[in-house]
């Protein structure tokens, strides 16, 4: 459902109840992002965001970036028992161990991809058509796409992506756009 914001624009119905949301959905979300470091980011929030509110990881962001070394994966990728230990502790981000780790192991599989490679191999995974979504219920959770491109990050040495993560991943970073078709945004 399309819902009339406060400045009397239509948006996508789940982008309306925070501030934080409507500058989420207006300024990033659906938005293409072609490097690796901006992927790697999004991808790390949207495996941080399984379970959770989304807004909960739009509030944390910040202190996500500080914590991470602004998803820098050369950075990441040289963690040890101290940094994992430093995360954990940290009350600004999601202190779970699996995610935590699945960051960690995420930049080391990043770096064994060539530069650019894993921008390259996210965005293959882009549909040659996709409808545009009338209502929130037309737009999936997964894909044929979203699975096929969990496998491959998976084969590649990737963790914490299954094909819900992976889905998130590609509506986040404009691989896919599921703006509503009466939306602002689209």
């Amino acid at each position: 459902m399309t819902v009339i914001g406060e400045d009397g624009q239509p948006r996508c119905g789940w982008a309306t109840s925070a501030p934080e949301y409507v500058a989420y959905h207006d300024n990033e979300w659906g938005k293409e992002i072609r490097d690796d470091r901006g992927l790697f980011e999004r991808m790390t929030l949207e495996g941080f965001q399984s379970g959770l509110s989304w807004i909960t990881i739009l509030r944390k962001r910040e202190n996500f970036r500080a914590a991470f070394d602004h998803f820098d994966p050369e950075a990441i990728a040289k963690y040890g028992s101290d940094d994992f230990d430093r995360l954990m502790a940290d009350a600004g981000i999601v202190r779970n161990r699996l995610k935590v780790n699945a960051t960690i192991s995420n930049a080391r599989a990043l770096l064994e991809l060539g530069d650019g490679e894993f921008t390259d191999l996210l965005w293959s995974f882009r549909p040659a058509k996709q409808k545009v979504p009338k209502k929130l219920g037309d737009v999936p959770a997964t894909t044929p796409e979203s699975v096929a491109m969990s496998k491959a990050l998976k084969k590649n040495g990737f963790v914490f992506v299954g094909p819900t993560t992976a889905y998130a991943l590609m509506q986040a970073t404009g691989i896919v756009n599921d703006h509503l078709a009466t939306c602002i945004a689209r």
